[in-house]
């Protein structure tokens, strides 16, 4: 058993250092030296490699956890953009042969260039990455991500719900998104402590520098808000100097705070040197024995964060733009809801088995000829013409309306059908362009009473081989119904 697992088992805290899989020379021997100092402040720490990010050429993470000396397994991160099952099946090989056993994963952001109105690109998402894993190694430890720091009804609530099909797939812990908004903090292990299966939860942490709220801003699912801006770039032109140590007090006040309220440890990023680990190891024992209750943390926590003539800082978006538990909730528009139960209706009418018109059309869907490449080809089409421009359809051949309150996962520049990614942000889509398909789902279940469909109706993958084709033959070819709904 790893160190990771033997951590979590415990229920002792860790440390998990993110490092980039592209490094030098240079960067490698400080990571060595880094791992072989082996702990934070007494925690465990272990080696983990992100995958993907940016995607500029060089090595990913499975070559790079190959170079190390140091014998600590690493956790890898798979992440699913413009990948299918066979790529998934491919690392788990070849980790099995460097005998490596615990795998985080993730959808992924954005692909550089991919433009949504131009070729589509497919990613192979968290939730039917982590069956397929289970499936061929149940003994593995696997994780995936989960962003709690959502300020609309709709994008909260639909993380929460896609975080139980996760668990239900098979996650043995959960990683959250970097965030610096402690009640989300709070809320995210309150909603964990709820599940039925309650699981470990890491936090991602970083040291917040001037230069790295800049890039942050832009950063898909993470929120610096104006008012930390402005006030690190004050705090920066008081001095410098003491700039950098309060930056580093802050994030050794936050690994203290997430212990506190009861993480399983931290996922930890932006630290690249042994000089770097020490200075935030000293500062953590230097804070954490005056820190015995969550009311003296959140006090200093507060005060971190204060500066004489500075206005107060807030880690979320305007009130106006903020639901709370507790507010009146949103309801699906007129609109959509009169959508939905128009297209259960037909569902209904042509697609139950029972029913004399699913029998009939089965029976015409059922017959050989639709195996043959001319009429094959014909049905596509057909298929293609009646539903894209009622649904947006790009016929996936396997189609999964009726688990998606026939709102097309096609239609999610990712092509995500089990619930949203991390990247959105007030409702809209990482790509900007739309309201989240993820967000409109989440109403319509709210109103149409529906929502343990999106809790718990997992979704395969669609293979690259079963695109371009009509569904409607394999829907009634199914030996169960509800595999390849229409």
């Amino acid at each position: 058993m790893n160190r990771l697992q033997q951590a979590l088992d415990a229920g002792r805290f860790v440390c998990v250092l993110e490092a980039s899989p592209r490094f030098s020379p240079t960067q490698r021997a400080a990571l060595e030296q880094i791992l072989q100092h082996g702990q934070l402040a007494g925690w465990p720490l272990l080696p983990a490699f992100s995958d993907r990010v940016g995607l500029q050429p060089g090595p990913g993470p499975l070559e790079a956890a190959g170079t190390l000396n140091n014998p600590t397994p690493a956790l890898l991160h798979f992440s699913g953009k413009d990948r299918e099952q066979s790529d998934l099946l491919q690392q788990i090989r070849a980790m099995r042969a460097l005998g490596l056993k615990q795998l985080l994963l993730l959808s992924g952001d954005r692909l550089p260039g991919h433009q949504p109105d131009q070729t589509p690109v497919r990613y192979l998402e968290s939730v039917p990455a982590l069956q397929i894993t289970r499936r061929h190694c149940p003994d593995w430890l696997l994780g995936a991500a989960l962003n709690p720091f959502k300020y609309c009804e709709e994008e909260s609530q639909a993380q929460y719900l896609k975080g139980q099909k996760k668990l239900l797939a098979g996650a043995d812990f959960l990683t959250l998104q970097l965030g610096f908004d402690a009640d989300k903090h709070l809320e995210a292990h309150a909603w964990m402590r709820r599940q039925p299966a309650s699981k470990p939860v890491l936090a991602c942490v970083m040291r917040l520098t001037v230069k790295r709220a800049a890039v942050l801003q832009s950063v898909p699912g993470i929120l610096i808000t104006d008012s930390m801006r402005s006030f690190l770039q004050h705090e920066q032109k008081l001095s410098e100097t003491a700039a950098s140590e309060r930056s580093l007090e802050r994030l050794a006040l936050q690994i203290i705070g997430l212990q506190l309220m009861g993480y399983a440890g931290i996922h930890l990023s932006g630290v690249h040197s042994l000089e770097e680990l020490l200075a935030l190891e000293q500062a953590i024992i230097r804070l954490r024995d005056s820190l015995t209750s969550l009311e003296q943390w959140q006090l200093r926590w507060q005060a971190s964060w204060q500066l004489p003539g500075t206005a107060a800082v807030c880690f979320t978006p305007p009130a106006t733009a903020r639901w709370t538990p507790g507010q009146p909730g949103v309801t699906a528009s007129r609109k959509e809801l009169l959508r939905y139960r128009f297209f259960y209706a037909v569902h209904e009418q042509l697609f139950d088995r029972n029913g004399w018109p699913g029998r009939a059309f089965g029976w015409c869907m059922a017959q050989p000829v639709w195996k043959k490449p001319w009429p094959a080809r014909t049905l596509h089409a057909v298929e293609r013409a009646i539903k894209r421009p009622l649904l947006g359809c790009d016929t996936c051949g396997t189609c999964r309306l009726q688990d998606t309150l026939y709102v097309c996962p096609e239609t999610c520049p990712k092509g995500l059908a089990n619930g949203p990614c991390g990247g959105t942000r007030q409702n809209r889509c990482e790509f900007g362009d739309r309201e989240c398909i993820h967000s409109i789902k989440y109403r319509i279940a709210k109103s149409a009473d529906q929502l343990p469909v999106l809790a718990h109706n997992l979704i395969p993958c669609i293979q690259a081989d079963e695109r371009h084709r009509s569904s409607w033959p394999g829907w009634f070819e199914a030996d169960q119904p509800g595999q390849n709904d229409p």
